[in-house]
Parts: structure tokens; C-alpha cells; sequence
């Protein structure tokens, strides 16, 4: 059943986007660098929802996974912030013990902050879920937000996972369920997975970003065709992903708006001039589309990124 989120009375609802913290053990000096980029976003932004887009933890680096997720997103509970999660390829990962999903999951829906789900039985994965906004002026639902599991590696064929078909299939079927209950109008909605869909390296190389590209998109051999589905339903407006941790990129493939957000965690790699951060993403009722700009480390405000312009034509 889909969580129920509303909108401001101004009608906006603000989202921050904390990508590939990274957290591994407590009171490690870069976890709490990590934590201390999170209170000051937080404290800065006061949003509606956080999201944390997958890698939150370092499986491989816990031997206790679960206090290592609680530690992670402690600065969030402790403002008594509502929080969704999705899991990256790290979370889960390795070591003497490794916590599977579904115990890192009880977290979420243990906690009194936290909403996700680890969703139906039937769908690949752990953490697909919907969460409505509603208005707060007639309790009807303007926008949905959905979270999907994109896996963690294709032993098969090598490389990274993809979005499986009966996810796609459960998706499809929500979105025709709110395209009816609005009256025939796609619902607008967001997307918010780890590992990028391969349309990242195609709308980098064929439309015009903002934001930086450090490193090679590191999605998928296979496309899934998530993409496509999104396209035939009309409904999301854009979706947001992390697992390259310097790339921040935001660029529109036919009318959707593909975008990183700004790795988060000091316990991972990243590039010299390239501060941690976090994505900030604005809805207001009512409206399709959506505001975004990154909250830096230092507390300052990128609100217009570097323009790059097509690398190949059609």
C-alpha cells in the first residue's frame, strides 16, 4: 500500500537526494565528515522528504550492518525528517557476515521516520515501493514518487544489473492506475534507483546537460527498456540516481530529465575540486516538472550548472 506524503501549504514540496555515503563503521573520521555534510544540508534545506539513492552503507565494511544503516541515516531521524531508501551495489556486499536486504529494509519499516517497503513479493528485488504527495488542501494526490531496486552486478554477462521486467510490469500498472484516477491525465512522478539506465550515456552524448562528467556512465550492458515504459506512460518527469560518485550531471531525453545527484560519502572515492553534496529537487502542486540545484559541503548553492553541449548528432 503507497505511503501518503502532502504538499506544502504553498503548494511545494522539497526533496534532498543524499547519493553513496559510504558509511562503514562508527566514529571512522570520514563517516563523520559524511554526517556532518548531512546536517548541514539538512539544517539548510529543512526538506519534506530525503532520499538516500543506494551505497548508504559499505556491507564489506560493517560487522554489524544494521547499526551501520541506523548510524548512517541518524542525522535525518534525529530531525525528525521522513526518509525512503533504495539499495546500491555496496550495501549488501561481502564481508564474514553480510546483512541481506531484507533485514537492512526492517530499518526503514522499523522506523518511526522512515517509509519505504521492501514492496511485493512477486517484483524483483527489495525497496519497490510508491510514496504519494498529496494536496493538503482537498487530501487528493498530485504527484508519486517511485523507488526501484536496479540490482547489483550481472555475474552472467558481467558488469552492473538493470530494472527487471516485472518491475517495469508493476510500475506500468501504477501509473495506469493514477493516470485513471486523475481523470486520464498522466500523474506527474519522479524515479529515484542507484545504478544509471543506459539513456544517461545517450542523453550525454546527444542533448544538452548541465553538470559534470568525470567518469564513464557505468550502467548496465542490457537495457531493460525501463526507459521506454517511462516514455509510454507519460507520468515521470525525472529520475534521479547515484553510483557514479563524480558525475552530477541532469540532461532531458525526450521529455524526461535524467540527473545524478552529488555523491554524498567521504568514504569513497572522488576527484580534487569536486566537493561532496547533495541534490535539492522542488515540486509544486499541481505542476509537472521540477526545480533542482546541489547544496555543497562548504553550504553554498549551485543553482546553474555548466552547460555541455551534444557530443553527436541525429
Amino acid at each position: 500500500m503507497a505511503k501518503k506524503l502532502h504538499f506544502r501549504e504553498d503548494g511545494t514540496f522539497k526533496i534532498v537526494q543524499f547519493t553513496d555515503v559510504h558509511w562503514g563503521e562508527s566514529g571512522d573520521e570520514k563517516d563523520g565528515l559524511s554526517r556532518r555534510l548531512m546536517e548541514l544540508v539538512l539544517d539548510a534545506e529543512k526538506p519534506d522528504l530525503v532520499v538516500f539513492t543506494g551505497d548508504t552503507i559499505v556491507g564489506v565494511r560493517c560487522p554489524d550492518g544494521m547499526a551501520a544503516y541506523r548510524q548512517a541515516v541518524a542525522a535525518v531521524e534525529e530531525r525528525g525528517l521522513v526518509w525512503a531508501a533504495v539499495f546500491g551495489n555496496h550495501d549488501d556486499e561481502g564481508g564474514t557476515a553480510p546483512v541481506p536486504k531484507r533485514s537492512l529494509m526492517e530499518v526503514q519499516e522499523q522506523s518511526e521516520f522512515g517509509i519505504g517497503e521492501a514492496g511485493p513479493d512477486e517484483v524483483y528485488g527489495v525497496g519497490n515501493y510508491v510514496v504519494e504527495v498529496a494536496s493538503k488542501e482537498d487530501g487528493l494526490t498530485k504527484a508519486a514518487l517511485y523507488f526501484l531496486d536496479s540490482g547489483a552486478y550481472a555475474p552472467e554477462i558481467g558488469g552492473y544489473d538493470w530494472i527487471k521486467t516485472s518491475q517495469i510490469e508493476w510500475y506500468s500498472k501504477l501509473s495506469a492506475a493514477y493516470k485513471a484516477q486523475n481523470g486520464g491525465t498522466p500523474l506527474p512522478s519522479l524515479a529515484f534507483f542507484h545504478i544509471p539506465i543506459p539513456e544517461y550515456q545517450e542523453v550525454w552524448e546527444k542533448s544538452v546537460c548541465y553538470g559534470s562528467k568525470w567518469e564513464r556512465v557505468c550502467c548496465s550492458k542490457v537495457n531493460s527498456g525501463l526507459f521506454a515504459a517511462m516514455l509510454e506512460n507519460g507520468d515521470i518527469t525525472g529520475t534521479f540516481v547515484g553510483h557514479d560518485h563524480i558525475n552530477d550531471f541532469c540532461g532531458e531525453h525526450y521529455g524526461i530529465r535524467l540527473c545524478y545527484g552529488r555523491a554524498s560519502g567521504y568514504s569513497t572515492y572522488g576527484r580534487e575540486g569536486f566537493p561532496r553534496g547533495a541534490r535539492v529537487i522542488k515540486l509544486k502542486a499541481g505542476e509537472r516538472g521540477f526545480e533542482s540545484w546541489l547544496r555543497l559541503d562548504d553550504g553554498s548553492v549551485v543553482e546553474a550548472q555548466d552547460e555541455h553541449m551534444p557530443e553527436t548528432s541525429e
